[in-house]
């Protein structure tokens, strides 16, 4: 049928570009970028009060920047989503290792900021090597539970408990605790889904617990936070804050630019862009979001469990977990829920390191769902 829609490709190209076009999910494509649209927009209204409280005259600087990083993270994106199978698990590879390189020197020549020192100072913009950890990381254990379940004696799910204790502890090391629970969920979900006896599950599940409870303990700023968060005089300014802008904007919103809690707290442009924009475009606004990124992350793992190979299922569940799961955090953050993580909301919050590994994250798993030649059938025109 002629829908009247000119694509960009004939169904008989058969150049990268256009094997692309055809094979690429592009409702996921098209979603991402809307995101991304939006965290621009949001920008423009968030990032002016930000950048004076930090003596920058430019009350634009980090709009402009965020402006930078958002192209980049869709070049980055799209770049990576043409990657081969085998091109994912190479790049997986070397992003890990220079990852964890990068973090092995944090001690050393980090950036301390928040109570941690977790990001690398280029000059132009801070590194947060963990941020591009996160999704090699998932790819990398992905593969090895795959290999393992082959039985050809790869000892693959000794090598992915290996991966993910050397991340564990390199963050531990920061301290980085918000980042390690993310990640332990994600491995978790991804060993779960490899096929793992139940008893298997409940005994790492319990093990987690404990240690989560153990760096109470252990750590003091971690302590300090739950206590702040806990104790109705502690020092709660920020989500009582967020939660209040929330509140103020109703179910319309206060109008663009007029909202006024985010004169209030530093970091409304990153962690808390969300209630910029519950603030000032109202209830609406923030179940459209959540809509959308509900949308994604469920019909990724739809799709996900549909993929041919172990692989590509465990990957790419494992992917859409860890976005689906930094979405809950943050908002839940916002909504005074949990305490503050410093965990920005993926495409819409500004942060060059925090865009770009959502570029890389979305780039996997564009790739990784792609349809592979031997996945379509010979009458499928609507995938080449």
């Amino acid at each position: 049928m002629n829908t009247g829609f000119a694509h960009p490709f004939t169904r008989t190209d058969r150049s990268p570009l256009a094997m692309w076009w055809w094979t690429v999910d592009k409702l996921t494509l098209g979603f991402v970028l809307l995101l991304i649209f939006a965290g621009l927009v949001f920008s423009f209204s968030s990032s002016p009060v930000a950048a004076p409280k930090v003596g920058i005259a430019n009350e634009f600087y980090f709009t402009q920047r965020h402006v930078l990083f958002a192209f980049a993270s869709v070049g980055l994106m799209l770049g990576i989503s043409m990657f081969s199978l085998k091109g994912v698990k190479r790049a997986s590879v070397a992003i890990y290792g220079g990852a964890i390189f990068v973090m092995a020197m944090l001690p050393l020549i980090g950036h301390t900021s928040k109570g941690g020192r977790r990001w690398l100072d280029l000059g132009f913009f801070s590194l947060q090597p963990s941020e591009f950890l996160k999704p090699a990381l998932i790819v990398l254990v992905s593969w090895m539970f795959a290999e393992g379940q082959k039985g050809k004696g790869v000892p693959g799910v000794t090598i992915a408990f290996c991966l993910y204790a050397l991340c564990i502890a390199l963050l531990l090391i920061q301290p980085d605790v918000g980042q390690s629970i993310l990640i332990t969920v994600a491995f978790g979900a991804c060993f779960y889904i490899s096929g793992v006896p139940m008893r298997w599950i409940v005994g790492l599940s319990a093990a987690g617990v404990t240690g989560f409870a153990s760096l109470y303990f252990i750590l003091p700023h971690f302590r300090d936070r739950i206590k702040d968060f806990i104790d109705p005089d502690g020092d709660r300014f920020q989500v009582e804050r967020a939660a209040a802008a929330i509140a103020n904007g109703g179910l319309t919103g206060t109008g663009v630019g007029e909202g006024t809690m985010k004169r209030l707290i530093p970091d409304m442009h990153t962690d808390f862009i969300y209630s910029v924009a519950a603030e000032e475009y109202g209830l609406w606004m923030s179940l459209l979001l959540i809509t959308i990124f509900a949308f994604v992350v469920l019909r990724g793992l739809w799709k996900a469990m549909a993929m041919p190979d172990a692989f590509r299922q465990i990957a790419t569940s494992g992917l859409y977990i860890l976005l689906g799961m930094q979405v809950l955090i943050n908002i839940s953050v916002n909504l005074q829920v949990i305490p503050p993580k410093g965990m920005t909301l993926p495409f819409i919050s500004y942060g060059g390191s925090s865009l770009m590994a959502m570029g890389l994250t979305m780039g996997l798993i564009l790739a990784l769902t792609r349809k592979r030649p031997a996945e379509v059938e010979p009458d499928d025109h609507t995938q080449w």
